[in-house]
């Protein structure tokens, strides 16, 4: 497998219940990122804004368990498939995407 990170060294990760299928959160990885959270088990991925490597959960105890590590078809993004300990997002929702655009009304 040749995951293919993007020219700052990093791939977007979607992190998905493995159950529920429910979408949780979109985060990014750099190689590092990924290596741990081979060797782990545990979502690790790489902060743009800090410039370092967080694990999800290492402050707020809310840890993703990776039950399966998928990529798409291009090698461009990868889907972990989680079990989540309490809430995904820092604002304490389960889910980062908990709100939508009202306005669209879809068919």
């Amino acid at each position: 497998m040749d995951i293919k990170f993007n020219s700052d060294g990093l791939v977007p990760c979607i992190a998905q219940d493995y159950k529920t299928k429910e979408v949780l959160m979109l985060a990014y990885m750099n190689q590092e990122a990924f290596d741990l959270t081979v060797k782990t088990g545990l979502g690790t991925y790489y902060s743009r804004s800090r410039q370092c490597l967080w694990v999800k959960g290492e402050t707020s105890g809310h840890y993703q368990h990776v039950k399966e590590i998928r990529y798409d078809c291009d090698c461009d993004t990868i889907l972990l498939l989680i079990e989540q300990e309490g809430a995904a997002c820092h604002t304490g929702n389960r889910s980062c995407f908990y709100r939508k655009l009202e306005e669209f009304k879809g068919e």
